[in-house]
Formats: structure tokens, sequence, C-alpha cells
């Protein structure tokens, strides 16, 4: 019989709120009160409470003293922030690998679903798109940088459910840089595959940028050269 994992309620809310977040059902500057969740779940106060307090700590929620708590609304500056953070630790992590041309197998079968997916709604390809990026990660075999990503991880995941939700790159095109970024490893070419990467990243980040309403960078227009 398979075993399976038992979770708190408290995780059980958590979870799903963070589903409705990152899934868009629930909007930028949305007042999530602490009553409405414990009835929207039919769980006590306390509950609820708790469940808010891990979303506004993996910053999708946020909320000041004595305040409501509210869906994050990203800025410009965070846009750009959390995509900084996230080129300094994989680019690494890249070089690293490609050093010892090590490709991890989840990788490939993440990208051979994100493939699979491009006549699909792009918001389907979040979830394997970020355990792409994951698993090259914890590859490295680090319990520290993969802790250090996991804490970026949400809103990694709202950002890219925000550049999907708005079709703002073509999945062939993330699969396909995706592939590259994996041959360039193998081939042992750690370099190269940090400065794709940089180009991968940036495009999306400086769209998103421009759907926020800011002026794009360069990066936003960068080509396609695969």
């Amino acid at each position: 019989m398979p075993r399976v994992a038992a979770v708190s309620i408290i995780d059980a809310v958590t979870a799903d709120l963070r589903r409705r977040v990152l899934a868009g059902e629930l909007e930028p500057d949305t007042p999530l009160a602490e009553v409405e969740i414990a009835d929207f779940y039919d769980v006590a106060r306390p509950t609820a409470k708790a469940a808010i307090e891990n979303l506004v700590r993996e910053r999708l929620l946020e909320r000041s003293a004595h305040k409501t708590a509210r869906v994050m609304r990203l800025t410009l500056e965070d846009v750009r922030d959390i995509y900084r953070a996230r080129s300094i630790i994989e680019a690494e992590v890249l070089r690293r690998l490609a050093a010892d041309r090590l490709v991890p197998a989840a990788a490939r079968a993440a990208n051979a679903e994100i493939a699979a997916l491009a006549g699909a709604s792009p918001r389907e390809i979040v979830d394997p798109d970020m355990r792409f990026h994951r698993s090259l990660v914890d590859a490295l075999d680090s319990e520290r940088t993969s802790w250090v990503y996991e804490s970026l991880a949400s809103e990694v995941v709202f950002c890219m459910s925000q550049v999907q939700g708005a079709s703002l790159l073509p999945t062939s095109t993330i699969a396909a840089e995706h592939d590259r970024l994996l041959e360039l490893i193998e081939l042992g070419q750690g370099e190269a595959a940090a400065e794709l990467l940089a180009v991968h990243l940036g495009r999306a980040r400086e769209r998103l940028v421009e759907r926020l309403g800011g002026q794009p960078g360069p990066e936003a227009a960068a080509p396609i050269d695969i």
C-alpha cells in the first residue's frame, strides 16, 4: 500500500491559499481577513491566522501592524531583485554542474513536460518550469544552497505565474533555451551556460517589468538564438 504524507490543517489551508494566489484566483491587493479565511475553509480562526502568517513569510501576502493581509502587488524593484537573486544563485550552479558535466535527469524530465505543453495554457508550464530550475540547484547537492533557493521559491513562482499568465514568453522558447542550457552543461561550458541563463531570465524579467507598467530594459527584446 502506498504511503501518503499527512499534512496539518494549517499546511492544507496554506497550500490552497498559495495555489489560489499563484493561479491568479486572488488578485494583487485582495484583502484576506482571518475571519473570512476561517469561514471559507471552515477552520478555527487561529488556523486561518497561522496560514496567513505562513504566506506573509513567503512574501505572497503583505500585512502591516494591525492591518488585514493583502495579496502582494509586485513592484518593479521587487521583480528585478527577485530575478537578480535567482541569477546569482543559478549562474554559479550552472558553472559548477558544467565543471562536472552533471546533467540532472529531473531537469530533462521537467523540460520534456514543458515541451509537451506547447499547445496548452501557458500557466500550465509554471510548475514544470520551476521544477526544471529547482532540479539544477538541487543537483549541486548543497543543503544550504537548496535552502536559500527554496526561500525564494514562492516569489519566483509568483513572477513565473504572472509572466505565463500574460503569455509574455512562448513555451517553445522556454523549452528550447532549457535544452540548450543542459547541452552546455554536458559540454562542460559553464560560462556559456551562465550567459544564456542571463538572457533567459533577463528577457522574462524585463517583459514582466513592462507588463507592470515600467520601462523595460533592452533584455526584453533579446533575440532567440538557439
